[in-house]
């Protein structure tokens, strides 16, 4: 049977590790630049940069691949991020 006293250590645990991750911030970039999304590594969206070239009616289609771009940029970066810091000692006696 868990100890209580390991589920409320567990929980302080998580909860520092997801305020770090709240305060590590990630640019994901379309290849050609014009979309950028900033989000942290707790992947939640902070804000978005699109260039004024296309901010025209015209250009929804490339807007639109811009933002997939850069969020397939920002996945990668993060799990990166996320490899270097793993400590896997750490992750081990959360789960003892």
């Amino acid at each position: 049977m868990i100890n209580p006293v390991e589920i409320l250590k567990m929980q302080s645990e998580a909860k520092k590790l997801q305020n770090k991750l709240r305060e590590r911030k990630i640019k994901g970039e379309s290849k050609n630049g014009m979309v950028k999304i900033y989000m942290n590594a707790a992947q939640e969206f902070e804000d978005v940069h699109i260039d004024e070239e296309y901010l025209s009616p015209d250009m929804e289609d490339a807007i639109k691949k811009g933002f997939k771009e850069a969020f397939k940029d920002y996945q990668k970066k993060l799990q990166k991020e996320m490899v270097q810091d793993m400590d896997i000692d750490q992750l081990k006696s959360m789960f003892k």
